[in-house]
């Protein structure tokens, strides 16, 4: 890795005492020097208030405050481009659509490797991605890929209607 993890502030949010010290156990194992710890979502965003972080790590199910609502309220916030990087046990489809579209810059699917948590770390410092702002959303690009020979309507950068498209 060609950056430093002891420059990094880290927010890990998880209800799970166990998973909490696993997560910072690698972190600390990289060079991490600064972990702040949170139960839920609810204590997270507390912590946000009052501390920065430039990573947080967020499970996505907790009471009262879920991941999901964590992060789209981090998003609101007073650092909404702050990446967060979110831990699941539920991988199918549906959720990992909604982690998404709440603005998730990183999923990662339990159970952790300490090799999966540092590539997502690595994958938010050095290949950040854009950020988005639209009607319905904002958060980091959800594409992964930037396919230039796709022209269709729905390419970004193309406001004219299809009719338009059409008769060129």
């Amino acid at each position: 890795m060609s950056f430093s993890f002891d420059t990094l502030r880290f927010l890990l949010v998880d209800d799970n005492h166990h998973m909490r010290a696993i997560v910072a156990a690698i972190l600390r194992s990289a060079g991490a020097r600064t972990i702040r710890e949170a139960q839920d979502g609810e204590e997270g965003l507390d912590s946000l208030r009052r501390y920065s972080a430039d990573i947080a790590i967020a499970d996505f199910k907790m009471t009262p405050v879920d991941g999901v609502e964590f992060v789209r309220q981090v998003r609101q916030g007073k650092e909404p481009y702050l990446p967060v990087i979110m831990m699941t046990g539920f991988s199918d489809r549906v959720r990992i659509v909604e982690a998404r579209d709440a603005g998730v810059t990183e999923i990662l699917a339990k159970p952790i490797t300490a090799r999966s948590l540092l590539e997502r770390v690595e994958s938010v410092v050095l290949h950040p991605r854009p950020f988005i702002r639209s009607e319905s959303y904002f958060g980091p690009c959800r594409r992964r890929t930037d396919r230039p020979v796709y022209t269709g309507e729905e390419r970004r950068g193309v406001a004219a209607p299809r009719e338009r498209l059409l008769e060129a």
